[in-house]
C-alpha cells in the first residue's frame, strides 16, 4: 500500500493540534477555553438574514453563484474597505471570497511562492503559515517577537516587538513575501503605524509581497487602533489583505472570507481558487451580504455590531485576565483578539507531569489539566517553529469570548484547584 501513502509534499500539514484537542476535550469533557470562538448566540440579526435567504422564493439562492464571489458580497466588500483604506476597490477584480480566511491564505500562499522561495514568518503565528509555505516548495524564515519589557509587573502584548535589524536580516533575493497578522492571533499584538512602516519600508526596499491577515480586525481595545498596511504609501502595489466573516460576526461556522488586493495579485489567487473550490455556498454568501450592508448603514452608531464587539469583549478580558493572576498566573494583557496567552510555570513544580509524554512541557501542562483539573487550553508552542519553541514552553493560550457563566466557571476551577497548591 505504499503506493497510496500521502503525496510526499503534504507531510508538513499531517498533524494538526485542533484535531488533537478536539479528541482530548472528547474524552476529558472540561471547560473548553482552548478552541476561538463564542459559545453564545451572535446578534439575531446575523442569522435571521440567512433564514430570510433559505426561506425566499429566489431559485437563484439555491444555486451556484459566481465562482469568485457572489456579486451581491463582493459589492458590500469593496464598499466597506474602499472607505477604510480611502481608495476605490474594484468588486469584480480586485476582491476574492473564499471559504472561511483560511482559504484565502492558502490561496495567497500556493499562487505566489515558487520552489526555491522564502517567506518570512513572524513568531508565533498561527500553525497554517508554516505548513501552507512548505507544501508549496517554500522555505519559512522565522523571526520571534521579543519581550522588550520582561521585568514588568504586567506584561502587555504590546511589549513584544520585532528587532528592526534582525528582521532587515531576513530580507535577500529569494525572499518573496512577509505574513503579518495585526491583530495578532495569539498573542493579542496589534501592529502600531511605526512597526508597519518600518516592515512597508523593507517589502518596497526588496520588491516583497506582504499578506496581511486581518481577520481580528475589529477586535481592538482602546486606546490601541488597527492600522490597514495597504493604506499605506505605496503599499496597496503589494498587499493582499485577508478578512473573515466567521470573526467579524462571530459566526465561525459560516466559514467565509475574502482577499482583497491589486487585480494583477488577486487573479492569482483566484486561479487557485478556481481550480480547488470554484465557488462558495450561495446562501451563505447572500446572508453575509445583507450583513455587510446592515453594518455599513450603522457604522460610526450605536448599533454597529463591528464596533462594540470591542467594548463587549474587553470586560472578559480584564475578568479572565484577572482570575488568572489571582490564581498565580501571569497573562500578557491583549491589546486585540480574543485570546489570553498566560505564562502558568509556576506550578511546573507542584504538579507531576511524568504521565504526559509530549517532547514539549507546554503540551505536557496543557494535557494534564485537561484530565486533571478540567480546564482546556492551548499550548503555546504550537505557535512557534521547531526550533523557537522553546520561547513558548512556558505558556499557554485561552479564549476569553464566552459566556460570563463560563468565565466564571473557570474561576471556580482554578481558584479551587490553586488554593491547594499555593
Amino acid at each position: 500500500m505504499d503506493k497510496f501513502k500521502l503525496a510526499s509534499r503534504y507531510k508538513y500539514g499531517e498533524y494538526s493540534i485542533w484535531i488533537e484537542i478536539s479528541k482530548l476535550t472528547a474524552i476529558t469533557k472540561p471547560l473548553n477555553l482552548g478552541q476561538g470562538f463564542p459559545d453564545y448566540e451572535p446578534p439575531s440579526r446575523f442569522p435571521q438574514f440567512l433564514a430570510e435567504v433559505a426561506s425566499e422564493n429566489n431559485l437563484n439562492f439555491h444555486q451556484y453563484t459566481r465562482g469568485l464571489g457572489h456579486v451581491r458580497l463582493v459589492n458590500a466588500i469593496s464598499k466597506l474597505y474602499s472607505n477604510l483604506i480611502n481608495r476605490e476597490i474594484d468588486a469584480l477584480n480586485e476582491v476574492l471570497v473564499t471559504v472561511g480566511a483560511y482559504e484565502a491564505l492558502y490561496c495567497a500562499i500556493q499562487s505566489n511562492i515558487e520552489v526555491g522561495d522564502e517567506a518570512i514568518v513572524i513568531e508565533p503565528y498561527f500553525d497554517c503559515y508554516e505548513p501552507m509555505i512548505r507544501i508549496a516548495g517554500g522555505t519559512p524564515r522565522f523571526i520571534p517577537l521579543r519581550n522588550t519589557k520582561p521585568n514588568a509587573e504586567v506584561s502587555h502584548s504590546s511589549d513584544w516587538k520585532l528587532d528592526p535589524e534582525e528582521l532587515a536580516s531576513l530580507f535577500n533575493a529569494k525572499t518573496k513575501l512577509i505574513i503579518i497578522n495585526t491583530p495578532h492571533n495569539p498573542l493579542g499584538k496589534v501592529f502600531d503605524y511605526e512597526e508597519l512602516n518600518m516592515i512597508a519600508d523593507l517589502a518596497k526596499k526588496h520588491n516583497v509581497l506582504v499578506i496581511s491577515d486581518e481577520v481580528y480586525e475589529w477586535l481592538v481595545y482602546e486606546p490601541a487602533k488597527h492600522t490597514r498596511i495597504a493604506s499605506l504609501p505605496d503599499m496597496w502595489e503589494r498587499t493582499i489583505t485577508i478578512g473573515s466573516a466567521g470573526k467579524s460576526f462571530s459566526m465561525t461556522g459560516w466559514k467565509l472570507g475574502w482577499a482583497y488586493g491589486p487585480s494583477y495579485l488577486i487573479k492569482n489567487l483566484c486561479v487557485v481558487h478556481q481550480t480547488a473550490i470554484y465557488t462558495c455556498a450561495t446562501p451563505v454568501q447572500e446572508a453575509v451580504a445583507r450583513a455587510f450592508e446592515h453594518e455599513i448603514s450603522v457604522l460610526n452608531t450605536p448599533e454597529s455590531y463591528f464596533q462594540n464587539l470591542s467594548k463587549e469583549l474587553k470586560p472578559k478580558m480584564l475578568y479572565l485576565s484577572n482570575v488568572l493572576q489571582e490564581s498565580g498566573f501571569v497573562p500578557i494583557i491583549p491589546d486585540g483578539g480574543y485570546f489570553l496567552v498566560s505564562k502558568w510555570t509556576k506550578f511546573e513544580n507542584k504538579i507531576d507531569l511524568s504521565a504526559e509524554t509530549d517532547k514539549y512541557k507546554d503540551f505536557r501542562f496543557t494535557k494534564w489539566l485537561s484530565k486533571n483539573v478540567k480546564l482546556q487550553s492551548i499550548p503555546y508552542s504550537i505557535f512557534y517553529s521547531e526550533e523557537s519553541k522553546v520561547l513558548a514552553e512556558d505558556f499557554m493560550r485561552l479564549c476569553f469570548f464566552k459566556k460570563d457563566e463560563t468565565l466564571k466557571e473557570a474561576e471556580k476551577i482554578l481558584s479551587t484547584w490553586t488554593s491547594k497548591l499555593l
